[in-house]
């Protein structure tokens, strides 16, 4: 039946764009979702729509407050860059609007505007901010640069997630309790919110922590409900029947009700927001391709990332226009969005029709909502990002990555958000350098009546050592920045041994570098002229070979000296002592 069907849908193809160039008309391509979509999908899909809009508008409307935007803007990047990202995205089940971490990042890029930029100013630079993100992550598309999704190690981003959650609970907290502070620094928000509690509303923060009571409540024993909606609606509720504006209690105000209208980016502005858009750009895509990949079925190719570059891209320029927010995948909504049955990318239409009839019915109910709930909603999912198991995790397998997610962390608690990107980064690159700058080297034995060799270990004394033979093996990439120590590794170790034959084993060893070469051939003449120690190489691959043999040190060793398996080399050392007088 497969085979009958591909044909046809090829033909049917080939048919459309003969019409096309006859007609002379380009029409925009067809999703490559729909060639295979079954009728089957449509209830699951329509259904997972609908339960994760339920999830994502609540939680959009909320960020959006986080960079001081209007409630509205999280409708429009509800709307928008989902619709976009199902027409041109790989992955199924993506759900692509705004995150916590998006929103902080949004924020922090804003605080170059000055600090109390008016309602326009923001809303001009949120659109150049997208607009920029968007054409950044579709240049890093032309580049190929989708491999800098790998870029971040995992613990860096663990710390530099908690350090986010972290900094938009604390941002919260006075909205939650209802007092007013003059924002700083994050150590400076904490005084000021320990200064302000005897001053707080009890009105408004008896709303906020029922708020959070109930949503916590739900997480823990619904986690299937939609809590973010079922939190609004008892917001909404609350202050229409129990008049809470009268008591103190703020609420979001009036929301327009209709289309998003077009914005256009300010060029003026571009200047001052680039630095931030850079780091929003490589936040959405990171959390875009991990978010993607985390919900990959069993034998589904994972979301391709420079497809995934286009498509994020795509959706954060056309959502520029239409008001919305920088966008990105987010693990949760994308969680639900799988959780509730969604087979493919029409489960994201559907939660962006569901943002637009919010848009052009629901608008005055949204702006009944007390700050307090939206508060709540952002604290209770910014927690999330804070994950102590992932810290003792990687505590318990080695402690000098748990430092880098705590340099992490701290990085962006103290010196901001941007800030942290550039730290995370650099903790990352250092990690990197460290690893391959101290590659180990493992002294080699025989395991008893085999011919098997494996490390020595104090778990397998009886395991055998060849008299005049030192096996050594390196590990790992051999390049400029760590063949010196190497040496400085080998040396004591040829020492202590006193072998007639050092054979080091490069079967570990990926590639070798012009430099480290350099350094091989002296450490070959000098153990041949001053110790009296023939350096033979073993378990080359292709690629060190070649380098090997069109250097001095191939002309040295010869192929005498060179083998392709520690057997062999055992083997011409124990022919060649049985041999000798």
């Amino acid at each position: 039946m497969q085979h009958g069907w591909q044909p046809q849908a090829g033909r049917r193809r080939l048919f459309a764009g003969a019409c096309r160039m006859a007609t002379g008309s380009v029409s925009p391509p067809m999703p490559r979702w729909l060639h295979d979509y079954r009728k089957e999908w449509a209830a699951p899909d329509v259904v997972a729509g609908l339960t994760a809009a339920a999830v994502v508008i609540p939680k959009a409307l909320a960020y959006a407050t986080i960079a001081g935007l209007p409630v509205q803007a999280g409708l429009y990047t509800v709307f928008a860059p989902m619709l976009i990202y199902a027409m041109l995205g790989s992955s199924r089940t993506l759900s692509v609007s705004t995150t916590t971490t998006l929103a902080i990042l949004v924020a922090a890029a804003f605080s170059s505007l000055g600090p109390h930029p008016d309602s326009s100013t923001l809303i001009a630079a949120s659109a150049t901010l997208t607009f920029l993100v968007g054409v950044m992550l579709l240049a890093a598309r032309l580049l190929r640069l989708g491999f800098v999704a790998d870029f971040i190690s995992e613990p860096v981003l663990v710390g530099f997630k908690a350090g986010i959650g972290i900094v938009i609970v604390v941002d919260q907290i006075p909205k939650l309790l209802g007092i007013h502070i003059q924002k700083g620094s994050f150590f400076h928000n904490l005084l000021a919110i320990a200064q302000g509690i005897p001053h707080a509303s009890l009105a408004t923060a008896a709303v906020g922590i029922a708020m959070v009571g109930i949503l916590l409540t739900m997480e823990h024993w619904m986690p299937r409900a939609p809590a973010p909606l079922i939190a609004v609606a008892a917001g909404i509720a609350g202050v229409a029947l129990l008049n809470l504006p009268a008591h103190g209690v703020a609420s979001v105000g009036k929301v327009p009700t209709g289309l998003p209208p077009l914005t256009l980016p300010d060029v003026e502005l571009m200047q001052q927001l680039w630095p931030g858009a850079l780091g929003v750009a490589l936040m959405s895509f990171t959390e875009s391709i991990a978010a993607g990949r985390a919900f990959v079925q069993s034998g589904e190719p994972p979301p391709a990332a420079n497809r995934e570059l286009m498509a994020t891209g795509f959706a954060n320029l056309g959502g520029a226009f239409l008001g919305a927010m920088a966008a990105g995948g987010g693990t949760t909504q994308t969680a639900v969005n799988q959780m509730s049955g969604a087979r493919s990318q029409l489960a994201g239409l559907v939660t962006a029709l569901a943002s637009l009839g919010t848009m052009l019915v629901l608008a005055p109910l949204v702006g009944l909502m007390p700050e307090a709930t939206l508060a709540a909603v952002v604290i209770v999912y910014s927690i999330t990002l804070i994950k102590p198991a992932e810290f003792r995790l990687i505590l318990s397998v080695r402690r000098t990555e748990f430092s880098w997610a705590v340099i992490a962390m701290a990085g962006v608690v103290a010196l901001g958000t941007l800030q942290g990107i550039v730290i995370a980064i650099i903790v990352s690159l250092l990690a990197l350098a460290y690893q391959t700058s101290d590659p180990p080297i493992y002294m080699l034995v025989r395991k008893p009546n085999t011919n098997v060799f494996r490390p020595r270990s104090d778990a397998h004394p009886e395991d055998e050592t060849i008299p005049g033979l030192l096996m050594l093996r390196p590990e790992g990439r051999v390049y400029f920045a760590n063949a010196r120590r190497i040496g400085h590794k080998l040396r004591p170790m040829v020492a202590q041994a006193a072998p007639k034959v050092l054979a080091l084993d490069l079967a570990g060893v990926s590639d070798l570098e012009y430099t480290a070469l350099h350094m091989l051939i002296d450490a070959e003449k000098r153990l041949r002229e001053e110790d009296g120690v023939l350096l033979w190489l073993v378990g080359m691959n292709p690629d060190v070979l070649a380098m090997v043999q069109h250097s001095p040190l191939g002309e040295t060793l010869t192929r005498d000296r060179m083998f392709f398996t520690l057997d062999l080399a055992v083997a011409r050392f124990q022919a060649g002592q049985a041999n000798a007088p």
